[in-house]
């Protein structure tokens, strides 16, 4: 199998969680028209430095060519960020906007595992091959 799929879904993600993650940063004004008032704003900026952060390891992990090796980091963070959007929309503490984010998340997740799966079924593939 060519690595072509897990490439994409690293690099996908890697810029998806770094434009995420900088839009309250940057923009907290418009990223608070979208997804609400927010008290703590300090918070939401932290944590949207903290999603850079792992952007950040995802693309050095496309860089340097080491995709599968970002295999746990990417399908846990990724698993991990929709749970919470699940998790705070049910409790209603969020809008609803935010299953916008759980459906993305779900989308890298449901890349990391058809990447896996397709990983594991390939012949002789080993996570040092190149596609």
């Amino acid at each position: 199998m060519s690595n072509r799929l897990v490439r994409f879904v690293v690099a996908a993600q890697a810029v998806y969680f770094i434009a995420s993650g900088l839009w309250p940063v940057l923009h907290l004004s418009s990223f608070l028209e979208v997804t609400g008032r927010k008290v703590d704003l300090w918070l939401v900026q932290a944590f949207g430095l903290l999603v850079v952060a792992q952007g950040a390891a995802l693309l050095y992990a496309y860089v340097a060519r080491r995709e599968f090796e970002a295999l746990p980091f990417g399908l846990s963070s990724a698993s991990m960020l929709a749970f919470i959007d699940l998790w705070f929309v049910a409790r209603g503490d969020v809008g609803p906007v935010y299953l916008v984010d759980a459906a993305a998340e779900a989308l890298l997740v449901a890349g990391w595992l058809l990447a896996r799966s397709r990983r594991i079924a390939g012949p002789g593939l080993n996570s040092r091959s190149r596609g």
